[in-house]
């Protein structure tokens, strides 16, 4: 049997079943990936674009950096692997997602039930008043308007509602997250390079209870070595295949 066959028939066993993805699940929706071959952090230091401190202190240059990216985020739909796992779940083999995007392509493409472990970035907060506002209108506002203000205070210190360095995780998505690894009865990885922590630890904890893990990713992760299957390959490919023979 291949390793396609291998992983499919986990998946066919699965009833609680959680599926746990990172940025390359996400890349050929046309997001870039961050830390993968061609990642943004090759060209750009997360930990001043990407950090509360910087940002308190400079919000335009994350503002700079992301005014193209916000762009690519907002313009992105589902692609065939965020399909395959709503597929997944139709099957009766996937219960939730976790996930450490904040695209919302989740959501977008149906699965009922994701837990976003860093945040959206479709929602962006003001630190000073605690304003929302979708993405979309903020980024509409960057040519006329830079750094973007809040439309209720005027503070520039105005980011989206994702967790940047610095930041906790929120609460209730760790609790929800962590509560779920515990439960499944697999957990497939996807499009994650497992280096960021705590969201790292939530694969690592279903795995120490008991589950069985697939791991389907471009390049090596520091959990390749607890899976059962590991898959090089892309999530659009790999992914429909899986739940197509799943479904067999």
């Amino acid at each position: 049997m291949s390793d396609l066959d291998d992983a499919a028939t986990l998946i066919r066993a699965a009833r609680r079943g959680v599926v746990f993805t990172g940025a390359g699940i996400s890349q050929e929706s046309g997001i870039p990936t961050y830390r993968g071959a061609g990642g943004i952090y090759q060209t750009v230091d997360p930990m001043k674009v990407s950090n509360i401190s910087f940002f308190r202190r400079d919000p335009a240059l994350y503002w700079t950096h992301a005014r193209a990216r916000g762009a690519l985020a907002l313009a992105a739909r589902p692609n065939s692997a965020h399909v395959a796992v709503v597929e997944m779940e139709r099957q009766g083999h996937v219960v939730a997602v976790i996930t450490q995007n904040t695209d919302g392509l989740h959501l977008d493409a149906g699965s009922s039930r994701v837990i976003e472990l860093h945040g959206t970035g479709r929602q962006v907060e003001c630190l000073d008043c605690g304003t929302r506002e979708p993405r979309s209108h903020v980024q509409a506002r960057l040519d006329v308007e830079f750094p973007p203000r809040c439309l209720e205070c005027a503070s520039i210190y105005i980011k989206p509602a994702a967790v940047f360095f610095g930041e906790a995780m929120p609460a209730r998505a760790v609790a929800d997250a962590f509560e779920l690894a515990q439960a499944s009865d697999l957990m497939l990885v996807v499009g994650s390079t497992l280096q960021v922590y705590p969201a790292a630890d939530v694969p690592l904890q279903a795995a120490q209870a008991g589950a069985p893990m697939v791991i389907v990713n471009l390049e090596p992760t520091p959990l390749d070595r607890l899976a059962l299957v590991v898959i090089r390959g892309k999530a659009g490919e790999v992914l429909p295949e899986l739940s197509r023979l799943a479904a067999l």
